[in-house]
């Protein structure tokens, strides 16, 4: 990185932590602070709903994807639409109804205080792990391409991401993300552009996609109900709308974005934005990883991405053996290149089919010798991590990449872990408060409750960065986070579900419905029973169905009657 690298980046960042601390510096009460005083407009609450979900985990995990596996991926999003729909009709109205300051104050209204208790405390479980990961995802990867300290930075996104989500509250963070889905938005954009600049002349954007599609990366739908495959149409349809329902239909990080809107309008049509937005989003985003897959058609790229691992594997008694592979693959990189411009020549089918055939042979004897460079570097090293699908997007950035933008993609990354952080925190803190401390601590004075707040905020903050500090890598980042969230999501919708629809199920049901369920997918995912996108829809059936059958057999109680009544 050069002078002007660490301008733009250093720049960019402090502009949004001061913006952030001074646009939202007067706070009078909890209001103003865990609902943003109820005054954002929807363009506002959608592109905060966005860059909450969009962590840096995004963008530097999803183009790796889309460079190994394709563009299949995008079909984990397709639930999210539906979900969105189905939000704003049944979830928005209810809240804002209610007036609540989160997701698990209805269901004490609806069941009682241990059922509102238990969820409120899976939240804080689940977005406390991910809250972390959402900082230790750029962290690890800028540490190992960059040499810089892990430790250090952990510390440092998460101390910029407290100071004005501390102050300012939900406003903050609000305000903050609207800078930085700005910077995400321009950095992925320029980014692609170059990349398709940097393909030789003759090949065409349609060209490039046509090469893709030769590789097997273009193959967007699969309909099959293959349980090995994590995603299929049907996963994403079902299982992706289940997720997308629990995550941002009772996910405090995701419930507050909405619950500061001005009326139940502004927040209905804000979700709707990101409904509409969100898979081309992702679509375009997988697509730049596509142009990278393209662009490494025509030069040579590394036998293995991670360079720690790489590092480790050099420093080892297999290095000669590593340095082997690296020269065959120099050599095949050269075929390739010449392969793939003969194909954008060729004229006729019947050319295009031979030397298509020869391009996939290519790339499959690549994938051989990147599957044999992995062996080495576990031999190396058997703790090495040698998915280098995180670390693709960020070797293209620093070493194609004009001075300058380096520092302009590296801002993307890190605001976007900033963004997800913030909103995390600042749900954290409002929960702790306003779903336990309150609860249990009542008639206080506002100020009490808001410096309770900011202390719980802080709190939170610490313990992100300590598990960012003490966390390891786990297949794929992306993955990780959807996995955690997973595992409890699909519980807590079925408990909401119950709360909105089936009005006979009282909370003693419900209560022991949820334990018990929690248990068992917990089980499910430790014992790779399926999919993890699947537990989402059988956490919530499983839930739903123990829940109804113990309150049959259950004896009937009057108070907790009068209480659903």
């Amino acid at each position: 990185m050069q002078q002007i690298d660490w301008i733009v980046l250093i720049g960019t960042l402090v502009f949004i932590v001061l913006y952030g601390t001074w646009k939202s510096r007067q706070q009078k009460d909890t209001g103003d602070y865990l609902k943003g005083g109820n005054n954002a407009h929807w363009w506002t609450i959608g592109l905060s709903v966005m860059a909450t979900q969009a962590s840096a985990i995004t963008f530097l995990s999803t183009p790796g994807q889309a460079f190994h596996d394709g563009m299949g991926f995008v079909q984990f999003y397709f639930g999210l639409p539906i979900a969105m729909v189905i939000i704003c009709l049944v979830f928005i109205p209810i809240y804002h109804k209610l007036n609540v300051y989160t997701a698990y104050e209805y269901l004490e209204n609806r069941f009682d205080k241990k059922t509102r208790t238990l969820t409120a405390i899976l939240f804080l479980i689940q977005r406390g792990l991910a809250c972390g990961i959402t900082i230790f995802a750029p962290s690890i990867i800028l540490s190992a391409v960059l040499g810089w300290n892990l430790i250090y930075l952990n510390v440092i996104i998460g101390v910029l991401v407290i100071i004005y989500t501390v102050s300012g509250g939900t406003k903050a963070v609000s305000v903050t993300q609207k800078q930085q889905m700005a910077v995400i938005f321009f950095g992925m954009l320029i980014a692609f552009l170059l990349i398709l600049n940097y393909l030789p002349l003759d090949i065409t954007f349609t060209k490039a996609l046509e090469i893709a599609g030769t590789n097997g990366k273009m193959n967007i739908l699969d309909f099959s109900f293959d349980f090995d495959n994590r995603y299929t149409f049907w996963s994403g349809i079902i299982g992706g709308s289940f997720l997308a329902l629990s995550y941002f239909g009772t996910d405090q990080s995701q419930v507050q974005r909405y619950l500061s809107g001005k009326s139940v309008k502004q927040s209905q049509m804000g979700l709707i934005m990101n409904g509409m937005l969100k898979v081309p989003m992702q679509f375009f985003i997988l697509l730049v990883g596509i142009m990278v897959f393209v662009f490494y058609q025509f030069n040579s790229s590394p036998l293995h991405f991670n360079p720690s691992a790489v590092k480790d594997v050099k420093q080892s008694k297999y290095s000669s053996e590593y340095t082997a592979l690296e020269a065959e693959k120099s050599a095949l990189d050269l075929q390739l290149n010449s392969a793939q411009l003969n194909y954008a020549k060729a004229e006729t089918d019947a050319e295009k089919q031979s030397i298509a055939q020869e391009i996939k042979d290519l790339n499959k004897s690549e994938q051989q010798l990147r599957n044999q460079s992995v062996s080495l570097i576990k031999k190396a090293n058997p703790n090495a991590e040698t998915n280098d699908k995180d670390y693709v997007f960020i070797h293209f950035i620093l070493t194609n990449l004009p001075r300058g933008l380096i520092g302009l993609l590296l801002a993307v990354i890190l605001s976007a872990a900033m963004s997800s952080t913030a909103s995390e925190l600042n749900a954290l803190g409002s929960t702790t408060t306003i779903d336990l401390y309150k609860r249990n601590v009542p008639g206080k004075r506002e100020k009490h409750y808001v410096a309770a707040s900011r202390g719980f905020t802080l709190l939170w903050g610490v313990i992100a960065i300590g598990v960012a500090c003490t966390a390891n890598l786990f297949d794929n980042l992306i993955q990780l986070v959807n996995i955690i969230g997973s595992i409890f999501y699909g519980n807590v919708l079925g408990i909401f579900l119950l709360a909105f629809f089936i009005k006979y199920v009282r909370s003693k049901a419900v209560f022991i419905a949820a334990l018990i369920t929690q248990i068992i997918i917990i089980y499910f995912w430790y014992i790779d029973l399926m999919p993890y996108l699947w537990l989402n829809l059988v956490g919530c059936v499983i839930v739903m169905t123990i829940a109804v059958i113990l309150q049959t057999v259950l004896p009937n109680n009057k108070k907790e009657e009068e209480i659903a009544g």
